[in-house]
């Protein structure tokens, strides 16, 4: 059997260690600093794996360029605010924002860009792009090495990628899901060998009567609670987009994707997408617990059309020619979509910000 250096050294560890916990697997596809799939390509685009919301529309960008201008001025218009982008894929929303934001000068002549990125195909994808631009950038590895300040954090479709840990009910209690080899020497996924202590404390009310079989899913990174502390110490507004559910649910959300189709999570470690559906009640409630002020969360569709992705629509197409005119139309239906294909329902938003900001733009 031929397989990838990435599979090999899993096999390696799970041979040494017994079964490995989901959020491990997880990690090691995407992170390993060798063969992780965000370390080693641009996933992004036609040629990619998977298209975001701003390869889509140039408009999506737009309005969060707009929606960071108005937050700022909510703050107060500190002379120098953190534009911080967690995953920022090839740089085109902030490319985008930083175009709509030209439209407030004071606003764009405060800002500072902080990037978070550990892809360096990516990292000098973006450097490339912004370079272009007459805003000051700097990359970091992690959200905890942006210095503190007057902070505004984007991140779109970054949350669903960060690894999860999965337990599963059996008859007398919940036990990790792993990833093991199976009889035909084949990974698969397993059950650990040992319940889970007081699990059933530990999950929502609303997952404690589910049925044997059930599996749950969570998240121990620690980001939700960096940015909770975040906006309570400091000025600040996070906006979070994402594809999830509003409520904490029982369910098995993990998935792969490779070249915009999907397949087994445990086909080809490494070289495929792994994500799961982000728990926005979970990310509420972990920041609310830090003291900052939670606003939604909505549908992407009513945030967008609370920012005016219809009117900024029309704009672009009074000069469009008719081909370009369907393009447009055809994108902003992908945003707002609800049916197959739509991002405007599975797609929630979450702003977090400083106790004092008792509105943002579009939640109200």
């Amino acid at each position: 059997m031929d397989l990838s250096p990435l599979e090999n050294e899993i096999r390696k560890r799970i041979k040494l260690a017994g079964p490995m916990p989901i959020r491990q697997f997880m990690t090691m596809c995407l992170t390993h600093p060798d063969y992780g799939y965000y370390v080693t390509r641009d996933p992004f685009g036609v040629s990619g794996d998977f298209i975001t919301s701003p390869e889509i529309s140039q408009v999506f960008g737009e309005l969060i360029g707009l929606w960071a201008a108005s937050a700022w001025h909510m703050m107060g218009q500190p002379e120098n605010v953190r534009l911080i982008e967690l995953g920022p894929g090839r740089g085109t929303m902030l490319i985008d924002a930083m175009r709509a934001a030209q439209v407030v000068p004071a606003f764009r002549a405060a800002i500072v860009l902080h990037l978070v990125e550990i892809n360096p195909k990516l990292r000098e994808r973006q450097q490339q792009m912004l370079g272009t631009i007459d805003v000051p950038a700097m990359w970091h590895e992690t959200f905890d090495e942006v210095p503190d300040g007057p902070a505004i954090i984007l991140a779109n479709e970054f949350f669903d990628a960060l690894p999860i840990n999965q337990a599963i009910k059996q008859f007398n209690g919940w036990y990790e899901r792993v990833v093991e080899v199976d009889a035909s020497g084949n990974l698969a996924f397993g059950i650990a060998s040992d319940v889970i202590p007081l699990f059933d404390q530990l999950v929502p009310p609303a997952v404690r009567d589910a049925p044997v079989g059930s599996i749950y899913e969570w998240r121990t990174d620690n980001l939700a609670l960096a940015i909770g502390q975040r906006m309570r110490r400091e000025l600040g507004a996070a906006l979070i987009i994402d594809y999830g559910h509003l409520k904490s649910a029982a369910g098995d959300t993990l998935q792969a994707v490779g070249n915009h189709n999907f397949v087994s999570a445990l086909h080809n470690p490494g070289e495929v997408d792994l994500t799961a559906h982000v728990d926005f009640e979970a990310i509420a409630s972990t920041a609310d617990s830090m003291g900052a002020r939670i606003h939604g969360p909505v549908d992407q569709a009513r945030l967008l059309r609370n920012l005016g992705i219809e009117k900024r629509a029309a704009a672009l197409k009074t000069y469009a020619s008719p081909e370009k005119g369907a393009e447009i139309d055809s994108a902003c239906q992908r945003l707002l979509g609800q049916g197959r294909g739509g991002m405007g329902r599975l797609f929630k938003a979450l702003a977090i910000t400083h106790p004092d900001m008792k509105t943002v733009p579009g939640f109200e």
